[in-house]
Parts: structure tokens; sequence; C-alpha cells
């Protein structure tokens, strides 16, 4: 697979064009709505309801007035403790927005031997380890994205953000439930996962530079270049896994995220709006 750097005027074209959403100072942001369902024919998913991006630490003023612009008011944030603390990217204060903690991880999921295992097969860049990694996030998350779900469920008209470090990984697994549960095809899923790939090239030198202090990563640089990795066939095996191991999305929601099916049709109805 080829994880060099891609063309500066590839990145910058695409960049520019939606659903990505310049934001200055916040990488890889871009908008969940428009999405044709293929479940629901002539609905799409909601435009500046949903956005899912890197974290928002080096968010510069111009950037907070543009999520203002979007009409979002809150931020949740999928990262635990000891991942802020590692990183030094505490969340900004912007004036009438929120964020609210919802971390995937507790601290104990953060011990040695655990993030070990977690970087080691994040570096081997095979489906197969994704897939174990995409089951931690499934089998753990649930408390944070039944607050995200019910965010949506309660106030249809207030934008939101979610986002981890990158915005690759736990995010790229709540954006696909969104999208899952709003009947967008699966190969378009695939696509907006694999956006990634582009949305982070701005940052990767700072994503290097943080690797580089990982022993890990320091001596091994393709090992390191697999954590840019976001392909369209690592998500459709997720999605694969999504309905064999969790009953697909709906009964993922009703097990883990404690919704009950008259919610989850509810959080539906607000995702979709009348295609344009």
């Amino acid at each position: 697979m080829n994880l060099e750097p891609l063309d500066p005027g590839y990145v910058n074209e695409r960049l520019s064009k939606p659903p990505f959403v310049a934001v200055p100072g916040v990488v890889n942001i871009r908008d969940l709505g428009s999405y044709p369902s293929t479940t629901y024919p002539s609905f799409m998913t909601r435009p500046k309801l949903m956005f899912r991006s890197a974290e928002l630490s080096s968010i510069t003023d111009e950037g907070k007035a543009k999520l203002r612009e979007l009409c979002i008011t809150k931020v949740f944030d999928l990262r635990s403790d000891p991942e802020i603390q590692r990183y030094g990217t505490p969340s900004p204060d912007i004036e009438g927005i929120e964020f609210v903690r919802t971390p995937v991880f507790e601290e104990e999921d953060y011990s040695p031997e655990m993030m070990a295992h977690r970087y080691a097969l994040y570096a081997s860049g095979k489906t197969e380890a994704f897939m174990e990694l995409y089951s931690q996030i499934l089998d753990h998350g649930g408390p944070a994205f039944s607050t995200i779900f019910r965010h949506v469920k309660d106030r249809p008209n207030e934008g939101c953000v979610f986002h981890c470090t990158a915005g690759k990984d736990r995010t790229g697994i709540l954006a696909a439930l969104v999208l899952k549960l709003a009947g967008v095809d699966d190969e378009v899923i695939a696509q907006d996962y694999a956006l990634t790939r582009v949305g982070r090239e701005p940052a990767r030198q700072i994503v290097m530079a943080r690797l580089a202090k990982i022993p890990m990563f320091a001596s091994n640089t393709e090992a390191a270049l697999n954590m840019f990795t976001c392909r369209t066939d690592t998500m459709i095996a997720f999605l694969m896994l999504l309905q064999e191991r969790y009953g697909g999305v709906e009964g993922y929601l009703q097990k883990y995220a404690q919704l009950s099916p008259d919610e989850i049709e509810l959080v539906r109805t607000n995702i979709l709006v009348p295609s344009e």
C-alpha cells in the first residue's frame, strides 16, 4: 500500500470540496450530511447536523467563529484523559459551544500492556488487526455513543462535532454507525472512512513526530506509516463484522447504547431529510 505523502495540490483541491469543511486550526473535519439513503429512497442525511473531525486543541479564533456559524452547540470528545495528557491537547474554550467528555476507553485501558498490544495491531496495517481494534471500540464505546445519539434524538436542530485524536478510528466507527442507521450504502460509508487519508494529511508531520517518541514506531517507519491506513476494504470488513457479530447497527445500539427501538427510529428520523 502507498502511504507516502500525497500530492499537496491534490490534497488542497480535495479539501476545498464537500464533505470537507474549512475550519482553521482543525484537520479532517467534514459534514456527514448530504449522503443519499439507499434504504430510504428520496431521503439523504441532514446537512450541518453531525460533523466528524480530529481533535480541536489548535483551533484558531477564526475557526471558533466558523463552528458558531455552522450552528454547532456541542463537541463530543471521544478521547481519554491519558491520551489528552500524553499529547498536551486539551479541549479549547469556545463561547456558546459546550464540550462534552465521552471517552470510548477508560483510564485502565491505557496500561502499558494494553497499549503495546494496540500499537502492535496498528503497526501491522492488516485488516484482521483493525477488526480486533474496532471490536474493542464497539465493546467499550456503547455509553459514549449513547450520549451522542441521544443528543441527536433530543436536539435535532443543534449541530454537533464528534472527534478523537486523528478522527480516524473511534470517530470513523461512530460515523459508520450514523450513516448505516440512515441507510447509506456500504460503499459510500467506506468511501467516507477512506477520506481520512486526505483529511489527515496536513497533520502528517505532527503525527510522525508523536510516533517517533514511541519505541515501536521510532525504529520502524513502515509501522508508523501504517497508522495512516484507512482503506475502503477495512470499512467494508467492519460493516460485515457489525452485522454478523453485533446484529447490525440497530442490534448494537439496543444492546450496547441502551437505546429502545422507538428511540432508534427517532434518531433515524432526525438524521434524514428529503433529498434536494
